[in-house]
C-alpha cells in the first residue's frame, strides 16, 4: 500500500470515533457491495471490549499449530516481520489458522503481541485463539479471536502476504479493517475516505427516530411517518454517496 492511497491521521481519528455498526450502516449508503458481506462472522470475537475501537490495514498471515511443522516447509518469523513494512501503519495482523478444528495451538500471547506492537500493529484478527489475555489487554493490544487457549502446541508460519479467509470472509493485505465489541468490518479502499462523513448522516437520519420515539407525542402514526422520512433520507444519502455508474 502506498502513502498516497492510506488515510490521513484525521482521517483514521475520525473512523476510531464510530462504532462498527454505524461504520457497517454507512458502507451500505455507497452500493459497493451486498449488505451480507464484508463483516466478520461471530466466530470471531472481540476479547478485549474495553480497549474501544481498533482501526488499522491487513498484514496478512496463515498458521498451524496441530503437527510439527517439516523443515522444508517453515516459513522464517524473521522473513515475515521483515515483510511487514509493505503494510502502512498502523497494521492489523490478520491470521488464518489452518486447523481442523483451529485453536490447537495460539500464535499469539504476551511475547508476539509485544513482538507486532514493535512492529507498528495495533492488534490481530484470526479464526485461531490467544492466551495471555491479561497482559495483552495491558498492552492495549486489540485481539478479535474464536477462543482463548492454553499451549501454542507446534504453532508455525505457513505462509504470509496473500489473500486469507477469517470469519467466512476473504481479506487481503492492505485491507482497512474497523473492529470494536461488535465485530469487525472491512472498509472498501475506494469509499474509505468518505465513510466516517456518509456515518453522520446515517447518524443523524436515525436520532430523528429515536428522538420522536422518546418523546411524550409518540403514537404510531407519527412513528410511522418518522420512519417513512427516515427511509426517504436513507435514499437521498445513496444517491449522494454510491459510485458514479452504479
Amino acid at each position: 500500500m502506498t502513502a498516497l492511497e492510506a488515510l490521513s491521521a484525521t482521517q483514521l481519528n475520525a473512523l476510531r470515533k464510530i462504532n462498527s455498526p454505524t461504520i457497517a450502516n454507512a458502507i451500505e449508503m455507497f452500493e459497493i457491495r451486498p449488505r451480507n458481506t464484508g463483516s466478520l462472522g461471530p466466530e470471531v470475537r472481540c476479547l478485549f471490549p474495553g480497549l474501544g475501537t481498533m482501526v488499522g490495514y491487513a498484514f496478512t498471515a496463515v498458521i498451524s499449530a496441530d503437527l510439527p511443522a517439516k523443515g522444508h516447509s517453515v516459513t522464517q518469523r524473521s522473513d515475515y516481520w521483515a515483510a511487514t513494512s509493505r503494510v502502512t501503519p498502523p497494521r492489523v495482523a490478520v491470521v488464518q489458522d489452518l486447523d481442523n478444528p483451529p485453536c490447537r495451538g495460539s500464535f499469539w500471547g504476551e511475547v508476539n503481541s509485544n513482538i507486532h506492537r514493535a512492529l507498528g500493529f495495533v492488534g490481530t484478527v484470526t479464526n485461531g485463539s490467544a492466551r495471555d489475555l491479561e497482559e495483552m489487554e495491558k498492552l492495549g493490544f486489540f485481539t478479535f479471536a474464536r477462543s482463548p487457549s492454553v499451549s501454542h502446541a507446534y504453532v508455525h508460519l505457513v505462509d504470509f502476504g496473500g489473500p486469507v479467509r477469517v470469519g467466512g470472509e476473504v481479506v487481503n493485505p492492505g485491507d482497512l479493517l474497523h473492529g470494536d465489541r461488535h465485530g469487525v468490518v472491512i472498509i472498501p479502499g475506494e469509499i474509505a475516505p468518505g465513510v466516517a462523513d456518509a456515518a453522520a448522516e446515517v447518524d443523524a437520519a436515525e436520532r430523528e427516530v429515536i428522538r420522536y420515539c422518546q418523546s411524550e407525542d409518540f403514537n404510531v402514526a407519527g412513528l410511522k411517518n418518522a420512519y417513512d422520512n427516515l427511509q426517504a433520507r436513507f435514499l437521498q444519502i445513496i444517491e449522494r454517496r454510491k459510485p458514479a455508474g452504479r
